[in-house]
Parts: structure tokens; sequence; C-alpha cells
């Protein structure tokens, strides 16, 4: 074991030496090379990087990805990335600059119904009772009620209805999911605005992985989760360009009719250089009917994805 010098101008060797300039230097053994650690700043060269595998960890606070440009977005300039992602063969970067010059999230303000009537207070009426039945009949707490800011309606066209809103990160109202009780044969109903807004941005800790699921009722199960409204993430959504942004960790937890859509998404955020794991639900029917627990097992057990399990797996639908 030595310190890294005197390498070949290979491909690989062009890797090594961006990984010189922002780290440091760093020790060798086998194909691994030790580099101190720039999340812990631990004194010992604990990162332990594999440029032929793509993958990094450092072995005293567990930071690690499955691509190490996920690294070099987080500490190295722009211009580093640039290079890195050439020499990778990834996204072409005129993409990513679109991605870009967008803005994170259209600025969609809404006014909750006037019959809105908040339930994280004290529950006085029937109609506020029959919602909080219906909420604890799924599973939901009160905390999560608070939360969650969930409410119901005191009549009008919602009436019968759960409502759950949705605060942008400046905290103004962006949406809101209604969920019937009652007999409505539609069993959600929402408003008549666009859906590419980031679910309670207001609430997400982007400094942490983030969990991705269809609806709200699947959310409620997991910590730090962000509801898709749906099965798809677009390139250009605003959810979509601020992971990229925000260079975020992301457990994708679809449910189980839905796992040839969550390849499709961990294919795109993998070519956006962002670490993915993928939640395997597929012993229920969906994440909404799981318990917190059960939840909290299947993400323990979750596997990082990469390009080749995208393709295996792929192959066999």
């Amino acid at each position: 074991m030595g310190y890294s010098k005197g390498w070949s101008y290979t491909l690989e060797s062009e890797k090594l030496e961006i990984l010189f300039d922002v780290l440091g230097r760093s020790f060798t053994t086998g194909e691994e090379h030790l580099f101190k650690c720039p999340k812990c700043n631990h004194y010992k060269n604990k990162l332990s990087v594999n440029v032929s595998l793509n993958v990094f960890k450092c072995w005293i606070c567990e930071y690690s990805g499955n691509n190490i440009e996920s690294l070099l977005r987080k500490y190295a300039s722009r211009d580093v990335v640039d290079t890195w992602r050439s020499l990778s063969g990834k996204v072409d970067l005129s993409n990513f600059d679109f991605l870009f010059s967008k803005p994170i999230e259209q600025k969609q303000i809404l006014q909750l119904p006037e019959e809105f009537v908040s339930l994280t207070g004290e529950i006085t009426e029937p109609y506020m009772r029959h919602a909080m039945n219906y909420l604890k009949s799924r599973g939901i707490t009160r905390e999560c009620v608070l939360r969650w800011k969930i409410g119901c309606f005191s009549g009008g066209s919602y009436f019968r209805r759960v409502c759950i809103p949705s605060f942008s990160a400046e905290g103004d109202l962006n949406y809101f999911v209604t969920r019937s009780y009652g007999n409505d044969y539609m069993k959600y109903k929402n408003p008549a605005a666009s859906k590419d807004i980031i679910f309670n941005d207001l609430f997400v800790d982007w400094s942490s992985p983030v969990v991705l699921v269809e609806g709200v009722f699947d959310a409620f199960r997991c910590d730090n989760s962000i509801p898709i409204l749906g099965s798809t993430l677009k390139e250009d959504s605003a959810l979509f360009q601020k992971i990229v942004r925000k260079n975020c960790t992301v457990y994708l937890a679809l449910d189980r009719d839905a796992k040839a859509k969550q390849l499709k998404i961990a294919k795109k955020l993998l070519e956006y250089g962002i670490t993915v794991y993928n939640i395997d639900t597929s012993a229920y029917s969906d994440v909404g009917d799981m318990t917190k627990d059960q939840f909290n097992v299947c993400k323990k057990e979750a596997s990082i994805v990469d390009m080749a399990d995208y393709l295996y797996q792929n192959l066999n639908f």
C-alpha cells in the first residue's frame, strides 16, 4: 500500500487525476483508492473509491453511492463534473443545462374550498368524526394528521372526503388531494390544476435520502417521502429537476403493478448520476396497505440499482 502516482495515461487514469485534484492524495490497495472523506472529514483515508466499478463508500460515516459522479457533484466545481461526464459518456450536458435553465417549480398557488375544515384540532361535528374514523381504518395516526395538515369538508362538492393539502417550499398551497370515505364512485377528486409540483416540498429534507411513492396514502408509511401522484416521473418535471439539483439519494417504492415504470424512472435518474435504491414491495398490493414498520423492513433490505440491473431486469418483461 502506498500513495498513488505514476499512472499511465488511460481513461481510468484520467478519472483518477480528477479525483486526486478534488479529494487529494490517496492510498491504494488493489483496485481500491482510499481518500479522505469530504463528508465526515475523518483524519484517516477511509473513503474507498473503485473507479472501474464506479462505486464509493466511506467506512466511517457510510457515505456511499453507485456513481462517483454524485460525489463530485457535491464536492467539485461544475467544470470538473463537466469533464467527468464527458469521460463517462453519460447524458449530454446540453440536456443537463436545459434542466438547470428552468425554474425549480412553477409558482402555482391555490386556495382550499371554503368548506374545508382542519382535523388537527378538536373533533366536534359528526362529519369530522366520520372522516377521522375513515383515517383510523386506513392506519392513519393522529400524529400523521397533524404533520400532513389533513382535513375534511363540511359540505360542497368535496363533502364526505378527506383532504391532504400540499405546500411549496415557500409555504404556499400548491395542490391538494381528496379521497372519498362515502359512496362516491370517484375515489379521488383533485383540483383542476397542474400536478407538476413537488408535493409538500415544505416538509422534505433534501439533505437526506428521499422516498418516491405513487400516492399520498403511500407517503404516510415512510419518512421523508414524496408522492409523485402517479407512476411516472418526467425528466422536465419540477420534482425530477430538484432531485438532480440537490443530488440526493432516491429510494423508489412504487406499487408492485408498476415495476416496469419504476425501472424506467431508475434508469433516467442513473443517467443523471443519482444514486438509486429499489424497495421491493411485491409482497403487498401497494405501499399504502403496509404498516410503517413493514415498510421500514423493506427499505432496510433495498437494493442499490445500476444500469446493468436495469438492462437485465428489462429483458425479463
